[in-house]
């Protein structure tokens, strides 16, 4: 069956780096130009898009709070995904979730507004200022 593991998070201060993975299983990268997401859940908040990528075009989303400050990138030989974020804020302080739609890949503001089929347990990332 599918199944998403993310890693990589954990506490940063203000500034800084950290990067996320996501291995995926249950499926093949390269079979098609499916969708993996990364999505984020802070306390009291509504869960949100953070950023999408298309498995075989390469395709990238970005939510406009994380442009030019995040980027995500796929190396389908090892069927995972990573979540390269700098600049950190507090306020990116969330649960991040891998996840995943194994439609063929369309617009994806599609993903951002209805989400994804498949979602990891979650990583939590913690900046302080």
């Amino acid at each position: 069956e599918v199944q998403l593991v993310e890693s990589g998070g954990g506490s940063v201060q203000a500034g800084g780096p950290l990067r996320l993975s996501c291995v995926a299983s249950g499926f093949t990268f390269d079979a098609d130009n499916y969708a993996i997401g990364w999505f984020r859940e802070a306390p009291g908040k509504q869960r949100e898009g953070v950023s999408v990528i298309g498995t075989r075009d390469g395709s990238t989303y970005y939510a406009d709070s994380v442009k030019g400050r995040f980027t995500v990138s796929s190396d389908n030989a090892k069927n995972t995904v990573y979540l390269q974020m700098n600049s950190l804020k507090p306020e990116d302080t969330a649960v991040y979730y891998c996840t995943a739609d194994l439609g063929t890949f369309r617009d994806g503001h599609y993903y951002f507004a209805y989400g994804m089929d498949y979602w990891g347990k979650g990583t939590l990332v913690t900046v302080s200022s």
